[in-house]
């Protein structure tokens, strides 16, 4: 089946953020459980809830000013455009963090989402939602991600096409049983690897 579609990660996938979020979930009192920082968060006091927010906003803040795009990333994406490919920006980051990326670097997205437009991954909505607005079904997409909520929200989905750029260890223990994906070190071996998929 052709790809028609690629919903692409931010933080770790096409941007290369100093913050370690593992910590700021220890600074937060919340434990490493493989769900989002924002369920653990929603789930605090509303005083602590308030003061976690913030904390994460100025974390988020501190990795769009210190962080980096990826090598390979605009390369990526203008092929995927080249080649008639749909692109979405699937973030759980905020908005705000993702236009301050977007804004240092306009990449060429159809579309971004973020954690304020709706669900957020592993809910496969944070991946069918794009799908339905153009049109296209799950087996005509790839998912471009890092980490389990990647792969998660794709599984869930019934997008078996995954490429995951250098997954962090502690993920993988949250991997879904019998999910499809491939693993690259690299955007430029991604590149090759998407390649070898538009052109088979």
């Amino acid at each position: 089946m052709p790809i028609r579609a690629a919903l692409v990660d931010l933080d770790g996938t096409i941007w290369e953020n100093p913050v370690r979020f593992s910590a700021v979930r220890e600074a937060l009192g919340l434990p490493l459980d493989g769900r989002p920082i924002l369920a653990g968060i929603a789930e605090l006091p509303p005083p602590e809830r308030e003061r976690a927010l913030a904390v994460l906003a100025s974390h988020e803040r501190y990795g769009v000013e210190r962080g980096r795009l990826r090598p390979g990333a605009e390369e990526l994406l203008l092929s995927l455009r080249a080649q008639g490919v749909k692109t979405a920006l699937v973030t759980n980051n905020s908005r705000e963090s993702a236009e301050a990326v977007l804004a240092r670097h306009p990449l060429p997205f159809d579309l971004v989402l973020t954690r304020d437009d709706g669900p957020v991954k592993p809910d496969p909505e944070a991946f069918l939602r794009p799908l339905g607005q153009w049109g296209i079904g799950p087996g005509d997409a790839l998912v471009l991600g890092d980490s389990h909520l990647d792969l998660q929200a794709a599984h869930g989905a019934g997008i078996s096409r995954v490429i995951l750029v250098r997954p962090p260890e502690w993920t993988r223990a949250y991997f879904p049983e019998g999910a499809s994906f491939r693993e690259v070190a690299s955007l430029p071996e991604a590149f090759v690897l998407l390649r070898a998929l538009l052109n088979p």
